[in-house]
């Protein structure tokens, strides 16, 4: 299912037998998926296929794990290295590259993860080693974040040493963009709070504009991607005062 919501949000439509034919599957079973992902409004069927149901198409989490998996396992490594012996409070925003950096996290030691992200606590919370403080909110389904102002006030009263922040977009035109507005600012406020910012978003995120802005560019210290990130945009950042890491 997931490829066929990818294509929906690169094209905002697809067919069945064109699916079907990437998968090597039959076109009964591609009709079987796209009844399902209707029934959870995700999409509109269509005589032959099917059409998205936004022109601002966000994938829900649940189907974004497998996508640039194994760039998002590097960007998480080298983001897990900057919680050094010095940092002792870590903010993390939902999302599944901040994920995989959570799981390289879980066997430390002496280090406090503050999350707004119910996936992430719920990994976090099983590992006695490492303090973990969740705020309130209101659940978001599409990204497992809790938002809104309860998550705003507890976030509010803290200091943290270090924000790593998921995105959807990063570009020199939009500063860090996202799709939902109250999940943009619940994160920017978690942004507020920390000494130090650090983005991780994979190569489909760089030079792209999301629907809204978490932040400005000015707010980041460093974006962690990997190589096949457009280079003229990771330039572009650069000279914007951001140290761009590549993996």
């Amino acid at each position: 299912m997931s490829l066929i919501l990818e294509e929906l949000s690169a094209n905002g439509a697809v067919g069945v037998a064109e699916i079907a034919a990437k998968l090597d599957v039959s076109t009964a079973s591609i009709r079987r998926d796209l009844q399902t992902l209707e029934e959870q409004r995700l999409l509109t069927r269509t005589h032959g296929g099917a059409v998205a149901n936004s022109t601002v198409y966000e994938l829900p989490l649940r189907y974004r794990g497998g996508r640039h998996r194994e760039e998002k396992r590097r960007i998480a490594l080298a983001a897990a290295a900057r919680v050094g012996a010095e940092i002792a409070s870590v903010g993390l925003t939902g999302g599944t590259t901040t994920t995989e950096v959570a799981r390289e996290l879980a066997g430390r030691q002496d280090i406090t993860v503050v999350t707004n992200a119910l996936n992430i606590a719920a990994e976090l919370a099983l590992r006695p080693e490492l303090k973990l403080i969740v705020t309130g909110g209101t659940a978001r389904s599409e990204s497992y974040e809790l938002v809104g102002p309860l998550a705003e006030a507890a976030l509010s009263g803290m200091n943290l040493d270090l924000a790593i922040v998921g995105v959807d977009g990063i570009s020199v035109a939009g500063g860090l963009t996202t799709y939902h507005d109250i999940e943009a600012h619940t994160n920017e406020v978690l942004i507020s709070r920390a000494r130090r910012v650090v983005v991780v978003a994979d190569a489909s995120k760089v030079g792209k504009l999301a629907f809204v802005r978490i932040c400005a560019l000015d707010a980041v210290d460093e974006l962690i991607t990997d190589a096949s990130a457009p280079a003229a945009e990771l330039q572009a950042l650069a000279d914007a005062g951001i140290v761009v890491t590549t993996v």
